[in-house]
């Protein structure tokens, strides 16, 4: 049997088809001593995850051959995270797979025929509205690989738009987001140039800024929340961005933060990872790019786009509108040569932004910053310092008591992945620089067992922690 909620408007109807006002007027036939009129003496209502978690534990239990009541199973301890860096850890709603594994969308191929497609368009069409609705723009595509190409591909699209050649990338980017950037352009003819971020708030540092953009440059690409997580101020670059005719493309790594942080209305082109919306880390893929921009540039936009239409009967229906991919038109007429649609996969996030919904999403949001709030807080008492003093969402850049290396081989030990180490990629941050990050699936006890391992490390234990590091990364030494 399958539970089928009904809304109030479908109980009123299918009363008022019936002839009867209410509910309990179904019932006047059986006799008031034999009706139950108070609540079920059953415990109280578990969130989703916390039911999956009281039945892996049961499970883990199993194995271990302790057959005990699942009413007194307590989880197996796991490993706890605090990596985030473009790759967060939220929770799924058991419907995505439910869904997206029926046949009609795991096994689909491009809805070439709208006719026998409508199921898998509309989606399509209802994913670049509610991207729109979250990214503040005009027009979205049915996605792409990913954020990092999806950054690429909007330099690209800036470059044919303006007529210009150069890009300028802050250094405050995702760092393999601007590899995969020189590696889309190393041939394309168009430089790219780097400026710095502000060492004391961790946001674009405009005077570097300023210096870097030329009456050449086609864009300037920033990210917010950036890799250190802070929240970039982009209506003051726009304006700076715009007074030299660049455009500006906002790179979004974290989706979530939408639902709390203003969207960047001021960009002219946003490029967006919503791994975060749904999706599973799954070892680095699949994931799910977005390219989102003003409408002007619609026929500038890589990948391809739903539209809403009519049929002969004047029905509402969906089409494929614009496919401006080399397998649709002349090669040097495609706008991406590399592109394509993550169709399953955004499917994905079309379930979970229907499943959160608007107010859904921003408690989602408003989570994420207050467990990553607290995390602060504990790490700071730890002995950690803040490297930025600007307002952050989910994850921070701090200065830990010892190097990064040591202290995550430490934490380690204690079952906990600690952040992600930072001097590989900003020596200058030095050896204790470590990105944390905190979701909604990080917990208090968590967060505290991973400062108080900080905390009650003495130094000994931090030099062996080091040499066990060196071992392990070196066998020979």
């Amino acid at each position: 049997m399958r539970y089928l909620p009904k809304s109030p408007a479908d109980r009123e109807e299918m009363l008022a088809e019936i002839g009867v006002s209410s509910i309990e007027d179904l019932f006047t036939s059986i006799p008031e001593e034999y009706r139950l009129t108070r609540d079920l003496n059953i415990p109280r209502q578990h969130a989703e995850v916390e039911i999956l978690d009281r039945f892996k534990a049961f499970a883990s239990n199993l194995a271990s051959g302790d057959a005990r009541d699942l009413a007194t199973q307590t989880p197996q301890p796991r490993y706890a995270s605090f990596l985030g860096a473009g790759a967060y850890r939220h929770y799924r709603p058991v419907i995505i797979d439910s869904l997206v594994q029926r046949g009609e969308f795991l096994t689909s191929y491009t809805p070439y025929q709208p006719e026998i497609s409508q199921g898998t368009l509309q989606a399509m069409f209802e994913f670049q509205t509610m991207i729109c609705e979250l990214t503040g723009m005009e027009i979205a595509n049915a996605s792409m690989y990913d954020g990092s190409t999806g950054a690429a591909e909007a330099v690209l699209m800036a470059v044919r738009v303006t007529g210009r050649d150069g890009c300028v990338v802050a250094r405050s980017v995702h760092p393999e987001y601007r590899e995969v950037m020189r590696t889309t352009v190393q041939h394309q003819g168009i430089p790219i140039t780097e400026f710095e971020y502000d060492k004391a708030t961790g946001r674009v540092d405009m005077a570097s800024l300023a210096a870097a953009i030329t009456d050449d440059t086609a864009c300037v690409l920033i990210q917010s929340p950036n890799f250190f997580g802070t929240i970039e101020d982009v209506a003051a670059v726009a304006d700076l961005a715009h007074s030299k005719g660049a455009l500006l493309i906002v790179s979004i790594a974290e989706a979530v933060s939408l639902g709390i942080v203003k969207a960047p209305v001021e960009a002219d082109i946003v490029s967006l990872e919503a791994q975060s919306f749904g999706v599973a880390v799954g070892f680095g893929g699949p994931y799910c790019g977005v390219i989102a921009c003003k409408e002007k540039f619609l026929r500038q936009m890589p990948g391809r786009i739903t539209g809403e239409t009519k049929d002969v009967n004047g029905k509402r229906g969906f089409v494929l509108t614009l496919s401006t991919r080399e397998q649709h038109i002349r090669r040097e007429k495609a706008t991406s040569n590399i592109c394509t649609n993550q169709a399953l996969v955004a499917m994905m996030v079309t379930i979970f932004m229907t499943v959160l919904g608007k107010q859904g999403t921003r408690e989602l949001a408003e989570h994420n910053l207050a467990k990553a709030e607290y995390l602060k807080s504990a790490l700071t008492k730890a002995g950690a310092k803040l490297l930025f003093s600007a307002p952050t969402f989910n994850e921070f850049a701090v200065a830990l008591p010892a190097s990064a290396e040591e202290a995550n081989a430490l934490l380690l030990d204690a079952r906990i992945i600690g952040g992600l180490a930072l001097p590989h990629w900003y020596p200058e941050l030095g050896e204790t620089a470590a990105l944390w990050c905190a979701t909604e699936l990080t917990t208090r006890s968590q967060m505290d067992a991973a400062a108080a391992t900080l905390t009650i490390a003495p130094q000994e234990e931090l030099v062996s922690a080091r040499w066990e590091s060196v071992i392990r990364g070196n066998g020979s030494k």
